[in-house]
């Protein structure tokens, strides 16, 4: 049975920039999402400061930068650093110095729905997660538009203000104008992580890599195995992106088509749903946040970059990109 679809906001009336105005924002780091919420931000006329220990970049962009601890006393805290640091940067540098009835942010729900962090019960705590990444962000407003958001709140401030001013971070980074869905901090979060393990980062390099390596093993070309194994993913991936999954496959060709009727039969069995089911369990009874916070989950990323894969990658994506003399 399927969940109710998502309360949908759009629009200044339903996504008014009003919770934010006359107040301050401190955006606690400066890297890709940070920046760019900052820059939307002041650009649709909010009082922004940086919390960075690195201020030189926000301080290039004009920013006013200070210590955590300082802008930990603005309206508006939003925490743009990594998930794994929360904890430790809200303990030492924010929890004692934050307002009232001041309201913390997050683009990510991880921190707080697996109680790395345990705000005063005065304190608001909202959640605006684009789904995109900083650099769309930016440049969809920029361009007049912007990128869609989810919107969460956990709990409200003493004012009872925090929805409001979530409502305002929403509309100053341009997420107002395309669409904003109410969600919740629980399932912004498992969700991500599952979409992540499962598919866009797990999922697609296993199948990617996997694949390869049974036609190089068959004895094909390794060229011939990245280009059809990995090269032309986007290709695809693209019209999936732009027009969805019926689109995808009229626009392929027959073979393409009827072969991926084939493989879903084959591949789309009891195995690959407990194992999916696996991954999902493990996000929703904070196994994996554990195995994470605690540094018991092994990097494979040397062996990946030493895999044959990525020799080969190298010189197709050398011809593809070369110019024409």
């Amino acid at each position: 049975m399927s969940a109710k679809p998502l309360p949908l906001l759009r629009g200044s009336d339903e996504v008014p920039l009003d919770g934010l105005r006359d107040k301050q924002v401190a955006i606690i780091g400066y890297g890709n999402q940070g920046r760019a919420h900052a820059l939307n931000l002041r650009d649709s006329g909010i009082d922004v400061v940086i919390g960075a220990r690195h201020p030189e970049r926000p301080t290039t962009d004009g920013f006013q930068t200070m210590s955590l601890s300082l802008a930990a006393a603005s309206d508006l805290v939003i925490l743009a650093l990594p998930d794994e640091v929360h904890g430790n940067v809200y303990d030492s540098d924010i929890r004692d110095n934050l307002k009232p009835n001041a309201t913390l942010g997050f683009m990510h729900g991880f921190s707080i729905h697996y109680e790395q962090i345990k705000p005063a019960n005065d304190i608001g705590v909202i959640l605006i997660a684009p789904k995109g990444p900083g650099v769309s962000v930016r440049q969809r407003f920029v361009e007049g538009s912007g990128v869609p958001a989810l919107l969460a709140i956990s709990q409200e401030n003493a004012t009872n203000s925090a929805k409001a001013i979530a409502l305002g971070w929403a509309a100053g980074i341009g997420s107002g104008r395309v669409g904003v869905l109410e969600s919740t901090f629980a399932d912004e979060t498992e969700t991500d992580l599952f979409g992540e393990q499962a598919i866009i980062v797990g999922g697609l390099t296993t199948l990617v890599k996997a694949s390869f390596e049974i036609l190089v093993d068959a004895g094909y070309p390794p060229q011939l195995a990245y280009i059809e194994c990995c090269h032309e993913v986007k290709q695809v991936a693209d019209i999936l992106h732009e027009k969805g999954i019926r689109a995808m496959m009229s626009e392929i060709s027959s073979t393409a088509e009827m072969g991926a009727y084939e493989a879903i039969d084959v591949l789309d069995d009891e195995r690959l749903r407990t194992k999916l089911q696996h991954l999902l369990r493990n996000i929703q009874d904070g196994t994996f946040a554990n195995r994470f916070i605690n540094g018991k989950i092994k990097s494979k990323r040397s062996a990946l970059a030493n895999h044959e894969i990525e020799e080969i990658g190298k010189e197709i994506r050398s011809l593809m990109h070369r110019g024409t003399d």
